[in-house]
């Protein structure tokens, strides 16, 4: 399978702190692939480096052979990259579909001048952003909390309506930060069918998760980071089975027989 993601010698530093050092991977197409470790290890800060968050010290990232570290964030959506957060950043007062809509403008061509002089194609994009949210939020099982506002759902539905918010910038790579933290296990695993759901639909999954159950149950491959530093790679069968990950940080719940 081709490579569609490479990090090299990826290093991030904040006043002196190495944050991420010297951090190489690889992700190939049509898979799943998970970076896992312990809180402060790094993960975040990677992610917001192949983002377009973070500024690299060091390093290059690629995504389909091109060289993407450090361009605005903007470009690299433009490219089909998109994200979710660790922290929800909706927007608790607009409505979930309010909250889709604003993800697609991106892909728009309306900027403030051309929306003061060419109110038919602003009116004309927006139809067509509307009709978009409402595509991905049957897709997601949201449509019928299309009106509600964000901030009145429960927490399982606000991490879902930012999924289908990054679903907007029709990705082919999507980055997942933390996405079944603070989920009950029903939520928990509705949100894993979605995920699923997604990546069925040809859409590359990157995640950051601490819930080895669903890291172990859906990843191809899985990449450990300490101190910033990659200490292991491998299927999830033989991420179980290393013993400096075991040390590190799973423990021997994981480890299989």
């Amino acid at each position: 399978m081709e490579t569609i993601l490479k990090i090299d010698h990826l290093t991030k530093n904040f006043s002196g702190l190495v944050a991420v050092n010297d951090l190489s991977i690889e992700m190939r197409e049509h898979t799943i692939h998970s970076l896992i470790g312990p809180n402060g290890s790094g993960k975040s800060t990677t992610v917001n480096m192949i983002t377009g968050f973070h500024k690299t010290s060091n390093g290059t990232v690629s995504y389909r052979g091109k060289e993407i570290q450090d361009k605005p964030i903007y470009e690299i959506s433009r490219n089909g990259i998109s994200r979710t957060f660790q922290n929800l950043k909706l927007f608790k007062s607009m409505t979930v579909m309010e909250n889709l809509m604003v993800g697609g403008h991106s892909k728009t061509s309306q900027g403030i001048m051309r929306f003061l002089v060419d109110i038919p194609g602003a009116r004309k994009e927006e139809k067509q952003l509307k009709e978009k949210a409402e595509e991905i939020l049957n897709f997601i099982g949201m449509y019928h909390l299309r009106n509600e506002n964000v901030g009145n759902i429960a927490y399982g539905r606000q991490k879902v309506t930012e999924l289908g918010r990054a679903l907007m910038c029709d990705p082919k790579l999507l980055f997942l930060d933390e996405p079944a933290a603070g989920l009950n296990p029903t939520e928990r695993a509705e949100f894993v069918d979605i995920l699923l759901k997604i990546f069925d639909s040809g859409i590359d999954l990157f995640l950051i998760e601490h819930n080895m159950d669903v890291v172990m149950n859906i990843s191809n491959m899985v990449t450990v980071i300490n101190f910033g530093t990659k200490i292991a790679e491998g299927t999830p069968a033989e991420i179980q089975n290393d013993p400096q990950v075991i040390t590190a940080y799973l423990g021997n719940r994981y480890k299989k027989e």
